[in-house]
């Protein structure tokens, strides 16, 4: 948890009675939280700096989490203790977050976790893939069209190509030269290096341009000329150029979708999308988490387990 902002070393761990659930809650026994940039934007206090959320005398940490139920509140009819689940989430007010032994959390933000999937792998798939299949959404891209995913090797990079593979897009992808192996498995037609002119490159391998394009390395405009005219642009770091060419140009904020993270997970379990762990580590080491984090060069995430 936190109580002041700063870096790593402001992470607190501390004892709690086990929760109680109250009518309408699920009680979740954690088998493993993924540690995310979202985190870092709690951890640091950018959340209440831009009006986020109002300023509290304690922030929980964790927005993935993957478990069982451990019991269930009154009128909670959708799941029962013994149930392996799923969960991402968007509220920031919570003095305690997914980080932890056990979690109070509704139903509604619960999705069923699929037969024979490993917990702790599975708590790398929510926000990411989320984000992944909402920026694929508001592209609006039909079979056979082009797209192009920017850091394509990254946590939301990855799961973008794989899930427009499962759409029937063609995917050029944008990584270091050492994940085209990585990519071109997942799906990708076509490899760009980061040390290639991306525009001019892309533009020779598919004329007139691509149909849409995901940002997930805050390229802006170093990606947009990419896009032919009329075509989608969607940054996920708001970082959207002006619209011109009459390309459509989005900011996308995720939002918590129980239904579509089942839909993900249901492709986690039938090996439609990859769970990528980097490294795991104890909940009492959730400072060398989070340090870890900030030294980059991960491909996949870190999973806290208690």
């Amino acid at each position: 948890m936190v109580t002041k902002f700063g870096g790593p070393e402001v992470l607190q761990v501390i004892e709690v009675p086990t929760p109680e659930p109250g009518p309408g809650e699920v009680l979740v026994k954690v088998a493993g939280a993924s540690v995310n940039n979202a985190d870092v934007m709690v951890r640091t206090g950018i959340n209440v700096q831009y009006g986020a959320t109002g300023a509290r005398e304690q922030f929980g940490l964790g927005t993935d989490v993957a478990g069982t139920v451990a019991a269930v509140g009154e009128g909670v009819t959708k799941f029962r203790a013994g149930d392996a689940v799923v969960r991402t989430q968007e509220r920031l007010d919570r003095p305690l977050g997914t980080q932890a032994e056990y979690v109070l959390l509704e139903p509604w933000e619960l999705a069923p976790a699929p037969a024979g999937v490993d917990l702790v792998q599975l708590a790398t798939l929510g926000l990411n893939a989320t984000t992944a299949d909402q920026a694929l959404d508001t592209l609006g891209l039909k079979r056979g069209d082009w797209l192009l995913v920017t850091g394509a090797a990254g946590a939301v990079g990855l799961y973008a190509v794989e899930l427009a593979r499962v759409r029937g897009l063609r995917v050029v992808a944008q990584a270091n030269a050492d994940d085209e192996p990585l990519l071109r498995a997942a799906g990708a037609e076509l490899f760009v290096t980061r040390d290639e002119d991306l525009v001019p490159t892309v533009r020779r391998l598919v004329p007139g341009g691509v149909h849409g394009a995901i940002d997930a390395a805050n390229l802006a405009a170093g990606a947009a000329d990419a896009v032919r005219h009329g075509g989608a642009f969607v940054s996920l770091l708001n970082a959207a150029p002006m619209p011109r060419r009459e390309v459509t140009m989005t900011n996308m904020a995720w939002h918590t979708d129980p239904d579509r993270l089942a839909k993900l997970a249901a492709f986690a379990g039938a090996g439609l999308i990859s769970l990528r762990v980097a490294r795991t580590f104890p909940l009492e080491q959730v400072v060398d988490a989070h340090e870890a984090l900030a030294a980059g060069g991960l491909r996949g995430r870190i999973v806290l387990v208690p």
